[in-house]
């Protein structure tokens, strides 16, 4: 008879090896099988355009994962894991050449709003700067599990964070505040108006000046490889190009664990409709860019910058993410730049640059949208189209297909709009256990949502953890 595991992960994504890891760490024989030929989700590294030009098709810069509680609690470095910090983590260029930036210092950030803005930015912040870590541990989890470690700066934080950052907005004077916020709350895929996304904006906010808004050395892959080495060194195995379609083509095992989207778990467990209900959000429309050289920003500010945000005006920002909500083509949208090869020379020939770029469309659109993203790049960018060595272009069919958990493209695994970031993938008070009493799901499907941190995973571990030991006592 085969030997019976303790736990078998489905999914190879960080938060599939996060909870892999951490059952591996507490003795439990653990095995992760991954349809694809490499591991890593939505975290990996590709040569997608040219040789020697590195490419992430899907994260490429990680405010979350540098501040993870997850993995801060792992040796990661130990496995090869190298973070690299530009000297600003986001810029939010101006079509005047001017732009407001998101520093490591709070003092830099307030500067850039504007004379008017600047105090009131400072207020905002000052109650939460310093306290990162216990904020990470009481936001990044389902919310009624567990009494917060600071109930204080949690009841302050939350009475900020529930409000539309629409609502937020109205306490700035000057469009450079405004459209910085509404570029960071845009990061849910959801319109500014619902609730929640004044939270997600001000968590961006506080990762940078607590953290930064690091790349991984080498690409999103050394976060995946890192945590692979980790799981290998606990005695965990990884098996690669072996697709699931049913739990009957797995070992037999105490629990399986679930990286994937809520309706491929109910699909391969057996459980029909238990997530009929789930929304998945919009899409995006991804170019990856072999460059010949920088992007030719006309903001200073952007040249020194990992991130640039596109957008500018939160009203520009709001509409963008309104048509892909919406299903309309997309027409100037508002798009979220990564410049890594700025600081790791791993990621392009010298003296080349790789480029990253997407903007927001409905789910499962067809359509191209190269052309107005290259066009929005110009505004801000005159001259970029010339250095274009090779393109490479994804919208919602291909990145369904590069990764099943994108439902119709959808890289949030699940709608964030409104009350959809707190409560995912439906209801439930433990959302990681399932109507199977083996079965657990632990992708971004779950609190606390998207993003390469490994909370979902390590959440879903502890629930693992507990189900199996109350079953051997």
């Amino acid at each position: 008879m085969p030997t019976m595991l303790d736990a078998v992960v489905i999914g190879s994504g960080p938060n599939g090896l996060t909870a892999a890891v951490e059952l591996a760490r507490r003795g439990m024989s653990v095995e992760v099988f991954e349809a694809r030929d490499t591991i890593g989700g939505g975290a990996r590294t590709e040569e997608l355009t040219l040789p020697g030009f590195r490419h992430d098709p899907c994260s490429a810069v990680h405010p979350l994962a540098i501040g993870s509680p997850a993995f801060r609690a792992m040796p990661l470095e130990r496995h090869g894991l190298e973070w690299l910090h530009p000297d600003l983590p986001m810029a939010h260029p101006f079509p005047d050449g001017t732009a407001a930036v998101l520093a490591h210092s709070v003092g830099e950030t307030a500067m850039s709003f504007g004379p008017r803005d600047a105090g009131t930015y400072r207020r905002l912040i000052a109650p939460f700067t310093g306290k990162w870590d216990t904020m990470a541990h009481d936001f990044l989890r389902t919310q009624w599990l567990g009494l917060p470690q600071d109930p204080l700066t949690y009841a302050r934080f939350g009475l900020v964070a529930m409000q539309p950052v629409t609502l937020l907005n109205r306490r700035f004077q000057d469009e450079k505040a405004r459209g910085l916020l509404a570029g960071l709350a845009a990061h849910a895929i959801a319109p500014l108006r619902g609730l929640g996304t004044s939270g997600l904006a001000l968590m961006f906010a506080l990762a940078a000046h607590a953290n930064g808004w690091p790349v991984p050395r080498g690409g999103s892959q050394a976060i995946s490889d890192a945590l692979a080495g980790l799981l290998r060194a606990h005695g965990g195995t990884v098996h690669t190009d072996f697709e699931v379609k049913r739990l009957d083509d797995l070992p037999p095992a105490r629990a399986y664990v679930f990286d994937t989207s809520p309706t491929a778990l109910a699909r391969i467990a057996g459980l029909g409709n238990a997530y009929r209900d789930v929304v998945y959000g919009p899409s995006v429309f991804k170019v990856d860019y072999a460059l010949s050289g920088p992007v030719p920003w006309t903001a200073k500010e952007a040249h020194h910058a990992g991130t640039v945000h596109i957008g500018p005006t939160h009203g520009e920002i709001s509409a963008a993410l309104d048509a892909a909500v919406d299903g309309r083509d997309p027409s100037v949208p508002f798009l979220i730049t990564a410049q890594p090869s700025l600081i790791d020379p791993t990621r392009a020939p010298e003296g080349k640059h790789t480029f990253w770029a997407y903007g927001h469309v409905p789910n499962g659109w067809e359509g191209d949208a190269t052309d107005v993203i290259e066009r929005q790049i110009e505004r801000f960018a005159p001259g970029f189209r010339d250095l274009i060595l090779a393109r490479a272009v994804a919208g919602p069919p291909q990145l369904a297909a590069r990764n099943a958990n994108y439902v119709g493209g959808d890289t949030a695994t699940g709608s964030a709009a409104g009350l959809r970031l707190l409560i995912r993938p439906k209801l439930t008070r433990v959302p990681y256990e399932t109507a199977h009493p083996a079965v657990f799901l632990c992708s971004q499907a779950t609190p606390p949502g998207p993003g390469v941190h490994g909370m979902s995973g390590h959440h879903a571990a502890r629930a693992v953890w507990r189900r199996l030991r109350a079953g051997a006592r």
